[in-house]
């Protein structure tokens, strides 16, 4: 996926920057607890073999930058497979991480959802908070905020991020102009690829949740 594209200003040239999103692979509580924050949380077999393949698809790409993962083992055991076929070491940024559930970390979700609170969370997130964490809209301003920056190091160049389900949604909603309260409409599968570029003109979303075949032909014309 390399940086073709430019977009004109006022006389100058501002080269095309395109960040992967890259979901975390399974875990052993994927769909059924909300992990959260919690540290000691690895990758399943099938999460692994979900890694590898996302790697082989990058390893396609012409040029990848550089690679930045959230600290969580699960997006660090992910990114490691990418950084081999790439050659390259994953940085660990903060920004990338999971929101933070608060009280919530490590609840099952079959119990959650039996909450009253569970139907805002689905229905109008961005007016709620995680009782003693994160809202989601602190979450999404973070993720947007950390992308912002990290693209910005890399002008002309195309990045991957691994993080997880909901920052990679609510960066999606961004960019495409869609309001919070409608993040939950975006599916983001399991080390599932999602691509946005950037020009002078904003960003453009090119995929999402994009879980098998090549990418490389993403890049704009």
């Amino acid at each position: 996926m390399a940086a073709k594209s430019t977009s004109r200003r006022k006389g100058t040239t501002t080269p095309m920057t395109t960040v992967l999103l890259v979901r975390h692979g399974n875990t052993p509580t994927t769909g059924k607890v909300l992990p959260g924050r919690a540290k000691g949380l690895h990758l399943s077999e099938t999460g692994q073999a979900q890694a590898d393949s996302a790697a082989e698809r990058i390893a396609a790409l012409k040029r990848v930058d550089a690679i930045y993962c959230s600290p969580l083992e699960r997006a660090r055991e992910t990114a490691a497979p990418i950084g081999r076929v790439r050659n390259m070491r994953p940085i660990v940024d903060k920004g990338l991480l999971e929101c933070d559930f608060g009280s919530w970390t490590g609840a099952e979700l079959a119990q959650l959802m039996k909450l009253p609170e569970w139907s805002t969370v689905q229905r109008a997130p961005s007016t709620f908070r995680f009782p003693g964490g994160e809202s989601f809209t602190e979450m999404q301003v973070r993720i947007v905020s950390a992308l912002d920056r990290l693209r910005a190091a890399h002008p002309g160049g195309t990045i991957v991020c691994v993080s997880h389900a909901d920052p990679i949604k609510a960066a999606i909603a961004h960019a495409v102009g869609t309001h919070l309260d409608l993040f939950q409409r975006i599916v983001v599968s399991t080390c599932s690829i999602s691509a946005i570029s950037w020009t002078a003109h904003g960003p453009a979303v090119l995929a999402v949740n994009s879980t098998g075949g090549p990418i490389g032909d993403l890049a704009l014309s």
